[in-house]
């Protein structure tokens, strides 16, 4: 970092991804991330979640944030998004991928991505 103006724009960069994480808002996206969580690969399902809702310019709606253990390790990575006057979604067994695809057609597009749910995995 040279000038002022560098930190000026890494901060406002850094900053829609802080509100992302930590806005008021209708949708929130909690992704577990225990040990078991990040043992499966939880962490690039988070970094996807936050990058989609940043590039989809749905984050006035969307909050991205973490939680400790779901209690469903066996199925993990989970990721529960609650919508106002929704019933809850939990999405397991993630990756990077499922969760860019949930981005587009649940965040954006309003349609649960039902081969990705917990529903579905139980009727195998």
């Amino acid at each position: 970092m040279k000038s002022l103006a560098e930190l000026a724009a890494i901060r406002e960069k850094m900053q829609s991804k802080v509100q992302i994480r930590e806005g008021a808002t209708t949708t929130r996206v909690v992704v577990g991330m225990a040990t078991c969580g990040i043992a499966a690969g939880a962490r690039p399902v988070l970094n996807a979640f936050v990058e989609g809702v940043a590039k989809s310019n749905v984050g006035d709606k969307v909050t991205v944030t973490q939680t400790g253990c779901i209690g469903i390790c066996q199925y993990e990575p989970v990721v529960e998004i609650y919508e106002e006057g929704k019933e809850k979604v939990t999405y397991v067994k993630l990756t990077a991928e499922k969760a860019a695809e949930i981005v587009e057609k649940h965040l954006v597009g309003g349609a649960v991505v039902e081969e990705y749910t917990i529903g579905a995995y139980k009727a195998l």
